[in-house]
């Protein structure tokens, strides 16, 4: 069984525990180091450490490794090298394997009733470059990014604010970092903890060379700077999760050596990194990860072929049987990990549509409904999934502590006299072609657009495109690429999009709800509404649907709940209106993900979860710990 998740905080290592040392303080230097050492270009490990390095502690079914080797992956875009961000997964607190929230590259915390959090550092972690990680990076974005008007035009990042209150920000001493509120901040950790994080912190030493404040003259014969403003020459350089800016210092165990564009990005590891393990190896255990950016269509077959060591990215559930059957000849094998999400397959009427006409229908509840019930979900799961998916909709799954059957099948079963009912109701009527008529006398076609980044999904909507038609709905799959189909739900254009739903379809009552709630640009079914509160009305629309209006009034007042119970009552109120509006119309649940792992890869667990928030992908089971028993032939 999947374990709920929650944000569950050990307290003993928040409070600053005594910590677990490494064979006394002795420490074994990867080999890869050798000659840099011998040249003194280097010091010994004990002096790049921090005084007190976390040592990792190994999970069943996993053990201390050996140094060495080179990771082979595949990507389908140049911009999927930040993969290296979030599988890295070096965070000021992470989640562990049974996803508590714990202590990373902070030594400890003291989180006090979710309004005062501080943060001690390790003492003598080090960046890559091997200048000191200390509390004037934490100042410096706090201070010349965060509240800097050209660098961050609307101010400090939405996730800081409570209810509009920015933190109270201190540093006591170069290794103590308090951040305060006057109200509780229960996102602040799991922020933190993210796949794509809250970074809280910058390289100051190095960015400030491109900061007005600290290097005016150096930017006054700056091209870029004369060009674009200093402004945007710092951002270029201050990319921590995109990851392409080979000069960039990073905490992350590897560091990305390409500058794109480039078909083939290389990482080696970190001299810095402050992990090791019980032996006193610093980590990571690998010296090289090698992206290799494939055409995504293409990226299950060159599996297949064996040019990947680890890869779940741009792999389905219908590539398992062909990739079973290339294990013996490529050395590898393939692993099915359960899967957290509320929909695999999830289609996103876009409330925020430009079209005044289809702005007004698909507002209308009685026609979300009407799409949902004319989907035949059973048929889906039978024909592309074998039957092993749940069928329902865009909620909580059953391992849930919040989950009800009623959220997964209200309006979700295949019933389309119902549908039909609900479409005349709302005055779409037939036309001689048997094509219903928008209020203007245009036929309904709806345009669903797609990442194109999976032919699975074009599967799952040839099977809805003949469900839609006997309701007299005509659908219209249109592939696309990742950034033009945001781009074109964001502006309005885009009817309808595919995505996946939920992201933590196993949330308790103590994870944040606000998946549910219109906070955010980047969901499809109503991006404007969530640029609005992003920008604090600056940019976007102001929510004028009284259930998504509810909606965000019952996230900020989980935010102020003071007790479980509390936060439970309106987890199940939000999940509610979901499952009655239809804003997001899942259709499956539980799809298993492949994950294949070349034999000769140590310590990827037989079974996991794969999610990204939380968990990261695999980033939650430390791929720094990974390591190779033989080099590839």
């Amino acid at each position: 069984m999947i374990r709920p998740l929650a944000v569950l905080i050990l307290a003993p290592l928040l409070a600053g525990a005594a910590p677990q040392t490494a064979a006394q303080g002795k420490f074994i230097e990867p080999p890869m180091f050798e000659e840099q050492l011998k040249a003194g270009k280097l010091q010994p490990a004990a002096k790049r450490l921090p005084e007190v390095p976390l040592v990792v502690k190994f999970a069943t079914g996993t053990e201390p490794g050996q140094h060495g080797g080179s990771l082979s992956m595949l990507i389908g875009r140049s911009r999927d090298v930040r993969m290296l961000v979030v599988y890295g997964y070096a965070r000021l607190v992470g989640y562990d394997q049974n996803f508590n929230i714990v202590p990373d590259i902070l030594e400890s915390i003291d989180a006090k009733g979710e309004r005062v959090f501080t943060m001690k550092l390790r003492k003598g972690h080090r960046w890559s470059d091997g200048q000191p990680f200390t509390t004037d990076d934490f100042r410096y974005f706090w201070e010349d990014v965060a509240n800097n008007k050209e660098l961050s035009p609307t101010g400090p990042p939405s996730d800081l604010l409570v209810n509009g209150e920015a933190p109270k920000v201190e540093f006591p001493d170069r290794q103590t970092v308090r951040y305060s509120w006057s109200k509780p901040n229960p996102d602040f950790l799991p922020r933190m903890a993210g796949a794509s994080p809250l970074f809280i912190f910058r390289p100051a030493h190095y960015l400030k060379q491109f900061h007005r404040k600290y290097s005016s003259k150096a930017l006054e014969s700056d091209a870029g700077a004369k060009k674009r403003g200093w402004a945007a020459v710092h951002n270029r350089e201050d990319n921590m999760y995109q990851f392409d800016n080979p000069k960039l210092p990073t905490l992350q165990p590897w560091m990305n050596i390409t500058k794109p564009p480039a078909d083939r990005f290389v990482a080696v590891r970190n001299p810095y990194f402050h992990r090791v393990d019980p032996d006193g190896r610093q980590l990571p255990y690998i010296d090289r990860v090698v992206l290799a950016v494939a055409e995504g269509k293409l990226i299950p077959a060159k599996t297949g072929a064996g040019e990947s060591d680890l890869q779940a990215r741009d792999i389905q559930f219908n590539n398992f049987t062909f990739l079973k059957k290339g294990e013996k000849t490529n050395n590898y094998r393939t692993r099915l990990w359960k899967t957290a999400r509320g929909s695999h397959f999830a289609l996103f009427p876009n409330l925020n549509v430009n079209d005044p006409v289809w702005h007004k229908v698909l507002r209308d509840v009685r026609f979300r409904r009407a799409l949902s019930l004319a989907i035949d979900r059973a048929q889906v799961n039978q024909v592309l999934y074998f039957g092993l998916a749940a069928e329902g909709n865009n909620t909580l799954v059953p391992e849930s502590s919040l989950y009800r059957k009623e959220y997964q099948t209200r309006w979700a079963q295949h019933d389309r006299k119902a549908a039909e009912k609900l479409l005349d109701e709302a005055g779409l009527k037939r036309g001689a072609d048997g094509i219903r008529k928008l209020p203007d006398g245009r036929p309904i076609e709806i345009i669903v657009e797609t990442a194109g980044e999976s032919t699975e999904q074009t599967d799952v909507l040839e099977l809805i495109r003949e469900n839609w038609r006997e309701i007299g709905i005509k659908l219209f799959p249109k592939p696309s690429q990742r950034e033009v189909l945001r781009n074109r739900v964001f502006s309005g254009d885009a009817l309808m999009s595919v995505w996946s739903g939920i992201e933590n379809g196993l949330a308790s009552p103590d994870i944040s709800p606000e998946e549910l709630a219109p906070i955010s640009q980047q969901q499809l079914q109503w991006p404007k509404f969530g640029q609005y509160f992003e920008t604090g009305g600056k940019a976007g629309e102001a929510p004028d649907i009284a259930e998504a209006i509810e909606l965000m009034k019952l996230n900020a007042q989980w935010r102020e709940a003071a007790t479980r119970e509390e936060r439970a009552k309106i987890w199940h109120r939000m999940l509610q209106i979901h499952a009655e509006q239809q804003f997001v119309i899942g259709v499956v649940s539980g799809v298993a993900q492949p994950v294949v792992v070349r034999n000769t890869l140590r310590n990827v667990p037989e079974k996991g979860i794969y999610n990204w928030d939380p968990g990261a992908f695999f980033g939650i089971y430390r791929p720094d710990t990974f390591w190779i028993s033989e080099p590839r032939r």
